[in-house]
């Protein structure tokens, strides 16, 4: 707790004057914070360089962008980014205003500074996102357009103190049960309704929402034209910001909310440091992740706060024999100091992990209302590996369901939203044998955490094939309803697990648990 505590005042102390967005001293600051977050790691941690940008300014305003909002800014702040890229970098500059924008694209060694009260709105003209390859939810399929993106960029940045709106209001599908009745009249306006009482922008979204009921396979098959996939394109919701293949990559200070679905979505980057955001969705909001590192290397994940509608900070690597074949991990992660307000997980592995993780360092992180606190999860058919995984320094609160979960029959629902009919349904499936598409989780630590009310403390469901291997818990403190329940588990060492429940056993270890060593 005492090296913990250190690493607070340190870091802290190396924030001072990081908000600049003036050259040297803006990134020599930062990067003390940086080495300082690496130095903690539990494990041999890259050194994680800031992008390296010239100290040019572009000013949107000078290329026509509109701070009013009532005409169309995007060709004007795409002018500044390609003027800054052609010049050999520097920063594309927003000032205070309203700027409504179609999707934006980044480019190497630009920096897109949203100064204070600039707030950039993205447009809800769908035809403005044309339909491009794309990952989601780990598999190889198309959707629309990001509104931020960048593909093979290196050095790029998105700081200030502006807001990046997604308008997801326009494109998410909503349950009626999800808001008040004055809402969902008001809602209803507009778009369509299904049967079920599902909202719908067209009735294209809403026809193509039945096309997926199996969630392993893309929306339309491979040899579907470039016509059909047109045809639905307000069902083809973007991921907010989409960076692809980058490196050195700086996310800082802004805030990113109201994402179509995913809001940040940075997909096999090198060298990517998210600092000092604030990323926002609403509670109710369908695939309203926060954060979704997949498949990237050396990442830190620093001071910033999440409040959003599903996974908030989230380690992915690809989805079945997609993710597979790609088989590339998300590896050397740092997540540190960071706040969670709400989310179906605070801090997430899975369920997309078929290219693997490895090597993630969680610490002094607080989750106030998450579904779940800490969250890993896969099921047959992912296959890759979870290994390495070093979480510190926890506290929660008022959490619905588990502090702790460890969920290898996952269903693809929140936390809560299944059946207990349903659970034992995908459990009592026969038993394969171990191969490739068998997901495996290892080597994890995890130790000085607070949960102060849960439903369940803790829950460990693994595959009889493919038991949960070598976990550790060390002083780890939490009120429940239930105590915690230890399932197709080998090699598991507690000291320290302290619950304190109100109704049955505060631990029990079920006959599939081997090899356990339990301390008071």
């Amino acid at each position: 707790m005492k090296k913990y505590l250190s690493l607070v005042f340190v870091c802290a102390f190396a924030l001072v004057s990081c908000n600049r967005h003036d050259g040297s001293r803006y990134q020599r600051t930062c990067q003390k914070h940086l080495d300082c977050v690496v130095e903690h790691a539990e494990f041999q941690m890259p050194k994680v360089a800031l992008p390296s940008i010239p100290d040019r300014l572009f000013s949107v305003l000078d290329y026509g962008a509109d701070p009013t909002g009532l005409i169309l800014s995007t060709d004007a702040i795409q002018k500044a980014i390609d003027e800054a890229n052609a010049a050999g970098g520097g920063t594309a500059f927003i000032p205070k205003g309203v700027y409504v924008t179609g999707p934006i694209v980044l480019k190497s060694n630009v920096r897109l500074y949203a100064d204070h009260n600039a707030l950039i709105i993205f447009s809800d003209d769908f035809t403005l996102y044309p339909v491009v390859d794309a990952s989601f939810e780990g598999l190889d399929t198309k959707r629309v357009q990001s509104p931020l993106s960048a593909y093979n960029a290196e050095n790029i940045a998105i700081c200030g103190h502006g807001t990046f709106d997604g308008n997801g209001y326009s494109w998410r599908p909503l349950k009626k049960g999800k808001v008040t009745e004055a809402q969902w009249k008001k809602k209803i306006k507009k778009g369509v309704v299904s049967e079920k009482d599902v909202w719908y922008p067209d009735s294209a979204s809403m026809y193509a929402a039945t096309l997926c009921q199996d969630q392993n396979v893309p929306v339309l098959p491979a040899d579907a034209s470039k016509e059909d996939w047109e045809a639905i394109r307000s069902f083809l919701r973007p991921v907010m910001l989409n960076f692809i293949g980058c490196k050195n990559v700086l996310l800082e200070g802004v805030c990113f909310e109201n994402s179509p679905a995913w809001n940040l979505h940075p997909f096999m980057c090198e060298n990517l440091v998210l600092s000092n955001l604030e990323v926002r969705n609403p509670w109710y909001s369908q695939n309203g992740d926060g954060v979704d590192v997949e498949s990237c290397k050396n990442v830190i994940i620093t001071d910033c706060s999440f409040d959003v509608g599903d996974d908030a900070i989230c380690m992915k690597s690809g989805k079945n024999e997609d993710g597979r074949r790609r088989g590339v991990p998300c590896e050397n992660v740092c997540v540190n100091n960071c706040t969670v307000y709400h989310g179906h997980g605070g801090f997430v592995v899975g369920s997309e992990m078929s290219g693997g993780v490895k090597n993630v360092s969680v610490q002094g992180c607080t989750f106030i209302g998450t579904d779940v606190g800490l969250r890993f999860k896969s099921t047959r058919g992912r296959g890759g590996v979870v290994e390495n995984i070093f979480v510190k320094d926890i506290t929660m609160t008022d959490i619905p369901n588990e502090g702790l979960v460890f969920d290898l029959f996952y269903g693809g629902k929140g936390a809560g939203e299944e059946t207990e009919e349903e659970i034992a349904a995908r459990m009592a499936a026969d038993v394969p044998e171990p191969d490739e598409t068998t997901p495996a989780f290892r080597n994890i630590n995890i130790e000085d955490v607070i949960c102060k009310g849960a439903k369940r403390a803790v829950y460990f469901n693994g595959l009889p094939e493919q038991k949960i291997e070598n976990v550790t818990l060390k002083n780890i403190y939490m009120s429940a309803t239930e105590g915690a329940l230890f399932r197709q588990t080998n090699g598991l060492q507690v000291s320290g697990l302290h619950i304190t429940v109100e109704k049955g056993e505060p631990l029990v270890l079920a006959p599939t648990v081997e090899n356990a060593h339990i301390e008071d």
